[in-house]
């Protein structure tokens, strides 16, 4: 196909759809490049100090970037006022929803991992588009990353290049004109930005739908249905847990809209909007706003159809809001207490239900509409439910918790009542010539392209870029799947000594772990009841994945770990712990410790002040097999053990809301925080920076909140993509049990 053909595509997955590395670089193998664009917003601080925000057209073709103040495919022999290349070190981070511009955007902040001095950031007006640019952003990353290992004379780095940002890039040429071309949209045009930045708001369009939600732990509630309403669930908690505060009620309804649309419709504050799908709540009102991902918020409750007092109510809660590597929501809501709002004349101050809204797709490819589970789950008194259940639930659809848990019916009214904002897209494939607008946005690759692109945005705003802006010219108007439990079982039993043949080296001989010889600063638990202290559970709170797990996403229950937890660190310092194992302290350093085949090292640096870091220490009663899966990834590149570096958590027991904070589903380490990683001799030390994440940073503050009424189990493993790797294995795992965080001990370097 020549360049200035149109390209007709089958409608693609919309923003829903996530990029495998398979797919990531599909564009580089099958010669099909993949070419994303839209208009954003550039925030930034120009030479003089100013903060600027500047509405700008991003383009994004294979790993070259370019930004222009008009729309190049309107404007031919428009010159890109910024551009550069995606490197492999490249960090997309999503800081939240902020307000600029009397309007709610969602900004994105770019930077080099090597040197976080360079920053930049890109505001987008909905979820869903800022979702999309991190996909869009992450496939060029594994672009660069895959002709990086390809060793392509054109794009290969040298060790120099890839350290200096600021150095010379080599000179690009055209494609060749039988280049096939993907020409993606992101977002609906500058209107719509500045219609959200006025005000004004809009009702948007999308189509999507990705593969079945599929949980990573066995969940600890039992569920009973005591009613159904309007086409959805409300459950009671049965389960009979320690520490339990309240009751745990929770709404459940499958709504046929995206993720993204219905987490912007919750968290909304706009009273009109709210009014068509939420009986309870009258009037919200933003109070603070402590970063991108919490806020505090003013509301008032005004149930007269509801309650027999017929009282008005106001309150304060405090909301947080997490989107999950699946591409899930949740936000979570407390009672809060801020002295900016006293209460309201006429209103009886009172305190929410903590509550949760969980927002997570659903798999739809027999339909062409998305679809989602919403969840919504809160907390009651269990005397006033006792009262409810024994009267039969004669005076429950009067109350406050009823009402709340109507919500979930009233969104699920409200969007089949808006067909446009069902089927809204953050994305769109553009069937218009290609010359439109590749001849346009190639120009910038045809020049020296000197700056990565994190260098490009994050210079202060230049000459060109600080025209007024005012000239732009707007266009006129799943569930589980248990398949074969009894052979799954069975293959369990075995599956530890098939996994020392495979992983480990079958030739060396077995030694004698004595764990006598190894101590930590966390000691060993006695027993269940025993707090404060570490234990090493099996893998069968885990769902992992199964042999056919590419073919049917079956997954099974874990077993035994391949390595033993042989000691746990619990460290505070002033400053981040990092390279523990170099330590001449370290037990890794003594004799010990290096007679051991092999030990894998996990740091978790949690910060706060002063900072934290729990380190996991795993052994190998034999050397690793280089050829296997774990021989790969102690022995290969940074970028396939940030790929492949898996944790789950599980909270076993502790307060609800932590549980629905940390999530049930696995998380790939190196893609959501910083991790560095240490070869050396027989170990491996893998350093995780909690606090590179601002998401991360936000769970892990309320998780120690709560840490000493927690018992939380975390299993490791390395990700099977292959049908060769499968079924996956758990490397290690560690149950802590009610830590106290007083109880860490400074770092030999501070103590």
């Amino acid at each position: 196909m020549e360049d200035g053909a149109a390209t007709k595509e089958a409608p693609v997955a919309g923003a829903g759809d996530t990029m495998s590395d398979a797919e990531g670089y599909a564009s580089e193998k099958s010669g099909r490049e993949v070419e994303y664009f839209g208009w954003v917003y550039h925030l930034g601080v120009n030479s003089i100090g100013h903060e600027y925000c500047h509405l700008r057209y991003l383009v994004l073709k294979g790993t070259y970037v370019a930004m222009y103040k008009r729309e190049p495919s309107n404007h031919r022999g428009i010159k890109p006022i910024r551009k550069g290349v995606v490197n492999h070190t490249l960090v997309v981070e999503e800081l939240g929803r902020h307000n600029f511009n009397n309007g709610e955007f969602y900004v994105l902040r770019f930077y080099n991992r090597l040197d976080q001095t360079k920053k930049g950031e890109i505001a987008c007006g909905t979820a869903g588009e800022a979702r999309k640019w991190i996909e869009a952003f992450e496939q060029a990353k594994q672009q660069a990353e895959y002709n990086l290992l390809r060793g392509s004379s054109r794009h290969k780095l040298s060790i120099d290049n890839e350290l200096n940002l600021e150095g010379h890039r080599p000179r690009v040429r055209r494609y060749a004109k039988d280049l096939r071309k993907k020409l993606i949209k992101i977002g609906k045009g500058p209107e719509m930005l500045i219609r959200r930045s006025s005000g004004l708001g809009s009702h948007l369009r999308r189509e999507t739908y990705i593969e079945a939600d599929v949980e990573d732990v066995i969940e600890t509630h039992k569920w009973r249905c005591v009613r159904t309403v309007n086409g959805i669930r409300i459950l009671e908690d049965v389960t009979n847990l320690k520490g339990a505060r309240g009751l745990l009620l929770k709404s459940v309804g499958v709504i046929e809209a995206n993720a993204d649309t219905i987490f912007e419709v919750v968290l909304s504050l706009d009273r009109h909007k709210r009014y068509e799908w939420d009986m309870l709540t009258g009037d919200l009102e933003l109070v603070d706003s402590v970063d991108g991902h919490y806020d505090v918020v003013y509301g008032t409750y005004e149930p007269t159809q509801l309650n027999w007092w017929r009282s008005k109510k106001d309150f304060v809660f405090s909301r947080q809001w997490f989107r999950g590597q699946d591409e899930s929501y949740t936000i979570l809501q407390f009672p809060a207490v801020n002295k900016k709002r006293p209460q309201r004349s006429g209103y009886q101050r009172t305190k929410i239900n903590p509550s949760t809204w969980e927002i997570r797709r659903l798999n739809t490819s027999d339909s062409s509409t998305a679809k989602c589970q919403v969840t919504l789950m809160l907390e009651v008194p269990a005397k006033s439910w006792g009262i409810w259940r024994r009267n039969q639930y004669s005076n429950f659809d009067r109350t406050i918790p009823y009402a709340l848990l109507c919500q979930v019916a009233g969104l699920k009214e409200y969007f089949g009542a808006n067909p446009a904002l069902t089927s809204y897209s953050p994305s769109t494939i553009v069937d218009s010539p290609i010359s439109d607008s590749s001849n346009a946005h190639t120009e910038f690759k045809d020049s020296e392209v000197d700056e990565e692109f994190f260098d490009a945005i994050a210079s202060s705003d230049s000459l060109e870029d600080e025209d007024s802006d005012d000239e732009i010219e707007l266009p006129k108007a799943g569930n589980m799947k248990l398949k074969n439990v009894s052979w799954a079982i069975l293959a369990l039993k075995r599956s530890k000594a098939v996994l020392e043949r495979s992983e480990l080296d079958a030739n060396s001989p077995s030694i004698i772990i004595d764990p006598s010889q190894f101590h930590g600063s966390m000691r060993q638990g006695k027993g269940e009841t025993d707090t404060n202290c570490w234990s090493s559970p099996s893998g069968q709170g885990f769902m992992i994945r199964g042999k056919n797990y590419l073919k049917d996403y079956s997954k099974i229950v874990g077993g035994d770990p391949l390595l033993k937890l042989i000691g746990v660190d619990w460290f505070r310092a002033d400053n981040s712990i990092d390279k523990v194992a170099l330590h001449p302290k370290s037990f890794i350093q003594s004799e010990a410790g290096k007679r051991l085949p092999f030990i894998l090292i996990i740091n978790l640096e949690i910060p706060s002040k002063p900072n934290y870091s729990l380190v996991l220490y795993y052994a190998a009663e034999k050397p690793i097999n280089k050829e296997s899966l774990l021989g790969r990834f102690l022995d290969g590149t940074n970028m396939f053990r940030d790929s492949r570096f898996k944790l789950i958590p599980r909270i076993v027991e502790g307060y609800w809301m932590v549980k629905r904070a940390v999530g049930s589903k696995a998380c790939l380490l190196g893609k959501a925080v910083t991790c560095k990683y240490l070869r050396q001799d027989n170990f491996l030390e893998i350093d995780v920076d909690i606090g590179s994440s601002s998401v991360a940073r936000s769970i892990i503050s309320l998780v120690l909140g709560y840490i000493t009424s927690i018992v939380v189990d975390l299993a490791i493993l390395i990700e099977a993509k292959e049908e060769e790797e499968l079924p996956e294995y758990i490397l290690g795992t560690v149950r802590l049990n009610r830590v106290r965080v007083e109880s860490a001990v400074p770092f030999w370097d501070e103590s």
